[in-house]
């Protein structure tokens, strides 16, 4: 596509997603590769410039991650932060060692050579670090450009080779002046002209679509959900008629989702929906299991034959269109042994295209979801989807811990629809990055009407994050909590109590299951 590329060397770091979010916000493409990426596949790629992430391993232990030594006779620069820094500046003679006092959180950056990297800057800015190792030998070759109390080449600069090193991480919010660092680096050092923007994508994407499909017909799993309904409407757009979409009613749904999703596709942008209704196979499959991983696996299983089933009915459909996004590709690792932690088996990636024999078509693969959304908003996508919060494909299956059954189902339902609704009202929701409530498979005593009651828990989850790798909690006014549950209590018979999940990710995960 031609388009300008600046490659991230992923050395194990919980941020790697991140960087590659910074860059692109600076509407210069990047893409993760592996941290022994070869010299000679970035020189075919035409990357632009290199970023090393960090990483937690210490550069001179023995199974430490390396690169391909060849990259710096690319001439391409690079910008190495924290491990990534330690990493260049040993490979390019510099020696590393462990800190005297390991160096973590908010440190004071003090500047000295404000161009280059830290053109435009004050004498001192705000950094985050997290590092137990520094650079303790600089040698001949090097410049030293920022300092710290603790870490005395907090920045440094190769004299004859364009790499720069930092020993903090401008990636993050907690460095202030973190975007304007990135943006020296991609600029200003590494050439580039800022020329990813979304219509072009949304352009480039139709074209390829179209080329590759020729008359044949394209099938498209929609769900509803942001990812799923931003791949319909870009194949829609490229090819109109030839895309057909299928939606499975697994009977795991929220109040009234079939008929909203009817509603938008079919009526709204005249798509060629068809709803399989699979709901009796999938909860009697489900019936008496309790198990998450059996009750994901159950679920994919029914789904593919509620799929394969309608799929079969389509003439010369070659192709097969999902959902898959960048983060989702990362974290469900890869048969090429991607360093990224294999968590869980997204439900968009893998399974499908074995079973069914379709070819795949992917056109969100590159994209984080805030990215999604932006194109969601290009294609005249309405907002309720475009900031719809995500939905697990197993659906309210993983958030009734327990046993399925249609009463618990319906219970669950009914505290879903209340909690959604006063935190649109509370004017939240687009606050919210995932708002949830989740039934328990424990009652507790209480008093109803004068009578003592043993029913049922529901617990509310809503977080806030930016790359749902990591997650707060909300803090959702008292107030509105005190609505919610409520609400609940008196709405929803079978609850008598409600409970708020005040857990970060990590450790906790945002769904339950």
């Amino acid at each position: 596509m031609g388009r300008e590329i600046v490659a991230i060397l992923d050395f194990g770091s919980q941020y790697g997603q991140l960087i590659a979010r910074r860059v692109r916000e600076q509407n210069v493409y990047s893409q993760i590769c592996r941290a022994d990426v070869t010299a000679e596949t970035l020189s075919r790629l035409g990357v632009k410039g290199l970023i090393f992430s960090g990483g937690p391993a210490s550069v001179y232990d023995e199974n430490a991650p390396k690169c391909d030594e060849k990259i710096f006779r690319l001439d391409v620069p690079i910008l190495g932060i924290c491990y990534g820094m330690q990493l260049g500046c040993r490979i390019l003679g510099a020696k590393v060692i462990p800190a005297q006092s390991r160096e973590y959180g908010r440190t004071n950056l003090s500047i000295l050579e404000k161009n280059d990297l830290f053109a435009d800057m004050p004498d001192s800015i705000t950094a985050w670090a997290s590092h137990g190792d520094q650079i303790g030998d600089l040698g001949e070759d090097f410049t030293k450009l920022a300092t710290t109390d603790t870490c005395p080449y907090a920045a440094v600069k190769h004299k004859t080779k364009k790499f720069f090193g930092v020993q903090f991480h401008p990636e993050v919010s907690h460095t202030p002046k973190g975007p304007q660092i990135l943006k020296n680096f991609l600029y200003d050092i590494c050439g580039c002209s800022g020329d990813w923007k979304m219509s072009d994508f949304v352009n480039e994407t139709v074209e390829a679509v179209r080329s590759r499909v020729g008359n044949a017909q394209v099938i498209c799993g929609l769900s509803g959900g942001v990812d799923s309904s931003v791949v319909a409407s870009l194949i829609h757009k490229a090819i109109g008629d030839q895309l057909v979409c299928i939606f499975v009613d697994n009977g795991l749904l929220r109040k009234n989702e079939r008929e909203h999703v009817v509603s938008t596709f079919r009526n709204h942008f005249h798509m060629d929906l068809r709803v399989v209704d699979w709901s009796k196979q999938f909860l009697s499959a489900l019936a008496g299991v309790s198990d998450p991983q059996k009750k994901r696996k159950i679920i994919g299983a029914e789904f593919i034959n509620a799929f394969q089933s309608e799929a079969a009915k389509i003439p010369n459909a070659k192709f097969l269109a999902q959902g898959t996004l960048y983060p989702d590709v990362i974290e469900s690792g890869s048969k090429d042994g991607n360093p990224a932690a294999n968590i869980k088996l997204h439900h968009n990636v893998g399974g499908l295209p074995a079973e069914l024999g379709f070819e795949l078509i992917e056109p969100l693969r590159d994209l984080f979801k805030d990215e999604v959304r932006v194109v969601g908003e290009y294609l005249g996508l309405p907002p309720d989807i475009i900031w719809r919060h995500p939905f697990p494909g197993p659906g309210l299956a993983v958030r009734i811990i327990g046993e399925i059954t249609p009463q618990r189902l319906e219970i669950l339902r009914a505290a879903d629809e209340i909690l959604i609704d006063e935190l649109t009202s509370a004017g939240l929701y687009r606050k919210i990055s995932q708002a949830l409530a989740v039934l328990l498979p424990v009652s507790t005593v209480g008093v109803m009407g004068d009578e003592r009651s043993y029913e049922n828990v529901i617990a509310i989850r809503a977080v806030e994050t930016t790359d749902f790798m990591t997650a707060d909690f909300s803090r959702i006014p008292h107030e509105v909590l005190g609505t919610i549950s409520n609400r609940i209590i008196n709405e929803v018979r079978g609850v008598n109590r409600v409970v708020y999940d005040i857990s970060s990710k990590p450790p906790a995960t945002i769904e339950w299951e």
